[in-house]
């Protein structure tokens, strides 16, 4: 069984949907980050194991969420619980895992429509992952929020941010650690109804995101 951890702050409208698209041998973890909007009961509803997390931010989420993940299944991927993308996926990321071509499989965004993803996220992301691909000379045009790698290999990395930049310190470590990173494209869909972004759906919050990785590179 493989754990999927799931970073969330309110998006119980859409955990159903997503929960219920779990591909075989693919069991998910919901990070719940303080959630007000009944994401956590939800989720238990749908059979997902639910990790409560007092302290606020992405990084933090994801970090308690692999914390809580099975070690006996080695392999773990992370993903936005907004329903952005399709838990369909999730093999095709895993497998470079498992066969052990790669030690981390990132995902390529591909919006859907325009609405997936606002131009001045892109924009943000672009800049930044071009800084990375000079920095780290890491084949990567994103710093997306879907990846896959070995548990013990993510921990041992013992990455410090707990915000935003906790994509983007793991791609740097990896690329400081000579880890092997694969690229994949995956389709970007608008967000499930009724959820809101906290990054990319503002230009604030898209600011606040770039801010914290830029202090990331600036390390």
């Amino acid at each position: 069984m493989t754990d999927v951890v799931l970073p969330c702050l309110n998006e119980a409208p859409a955990l159903p949907w997503l929960l219920a698209r779990m591909p075989a041998g693919f069991h998910a973890v919901v990070a719940d980050n303080g959630s007000t909007d009944g994401s956590a009961d939800v989720a238990r509803a749908c059979g997902a194991r639910v990790v409560s997390v007092s302290q606020p931010g992405y990084g933090a989420a994801v970090h308690a969420g692999l914390l809580a993940a099975d070690p006996d299944d080695d392999v773990v991927c992370v993903m936005d619980a907004d329903g952005s993308f399709d838990p369909g996926e999730l093999p095709r990321l895993a497998g470079p895992i498992r066969a052990r071509t790669a030690d981390l499989v990132v995902g390529r965004r591909v919006p859907t429509s325009w609405r997936s993803w606002p131009l001045h996220a892109r924009i943000g992301n672009a800049v930044l992952a071009r800084r990375l691909r000079r920095t780290t000379s890491l084949p990567v045009h994103d710093i997306g929020p879907i990846r896959a790698a070995r548990r013990a290999d993510l921990l041992a990395l013992n990455l410090r941010d707990r915000r935003y930049g906790y994509p983007l310190e793991l791609l740097v470590a990896a690329g400081r650690a000579r880890w092997r990173v694969c690229e994949l494209e995956v389709a970007y869909h608008p967000r499930a109804e009724g959820t809101k972004s906290k990054v990319t759906g503002t230009i604030v919050g898209t600011a606040r995101a770039v801010r914290d990785m830029r202090a990331v590179l600036a390390r």
